[in-house]
């Protein structure tokens, strides 16, 4: 099973799916939420730590029986590359550390902005989409809003509410902080987008698991 299906409790889902619904009843918005195991594969960062592995168990090994020597180590690390990257594949957050910070934060922003669209969330009438979006291999977070709000509400305003999410993944308790970053969008769109008699609700309110 993907982390993302069991991150959430089926009572913690349903906290969050009334959360959204309490927010719509007061705004013409649409708010989503998604949580995906990871926003990249980072290949780069499997070989990268493959290789680095790989060479330090040849030297340990070469060590332990006394036979240091280029014709013997080099051969060694070529025959254990292949199950250090085999070992990284499978447990991904070994191979975080082989990632640049500023290539990670690319990857959850744009893993972020494809979900938005292919989710649906730019379709919405007024164009007051709204994405809650947690990759969770990186502990990050990045909301994004649709035009209409972004017209309104200064975009980088919500990565304070996406650090609250993060900081509450880190303490064990992200359904909490979710909830509570919800509901903190809600005031902010209720200001700028109060629902009007005609409204309609556009989005699924499930989480999404990817």
């Amino acid at each position: 099973m993907k982390e993302a299906e069991a991150f959430f409790s089926v009572e913690e889902q349903e906290r969050i799916r009334k959360a959204i619904v309490d927010v719509e009843a007061h705004t013409s918005g649409e708010v989503a939420t998604m949580v995906v195991d990871r926003s990249e594969s980072y290949l780069e960062a499997e070989i990268l730590g493959a290789v680095l592995v790989s060479g330090l168990l040849a030297l340990i090994v070469a060590v332990l029986f006394h036979h240091i020597t280029i014709w013997s180590y080099v051969p060694m690390v070529f025959v254990l590359f292949l199950p250090a990257w085999l070992l990284i594949r499978h447990i991904p957050r070994m191979g975080l550390p082989f990632v640049a910070r500023r290539r990670i934060e690319e990857a959850v922003q744009e893993r972020a902005f494809r979900a938005f669209f292919e989710k649906g969330l730019h379709r919405t009438r007024d164009e007051t989409g709204i994405l809650i979006f947690i990759s969770l291999l990186e502990h990050k977070v990045w909301i994004l809003g649709d035009r209409g709000i972004n017209e309104k509400i200064d975009p980088e305003s919500w990565q304070a509410l996406a650090q609250q999410v993060a900081e509450g993944m880190k303490a064990n308790d992200a359904s909490e902080a979710l909830i509570h970053v919800i509901a903190q969008c809600g005031e902010e769109l209720r200001k700028h987008f109060p629902r009007k008699s005609d409204d309609t609700d556009e989005l699924s309110n499930l989480l999404i698991r990817e």
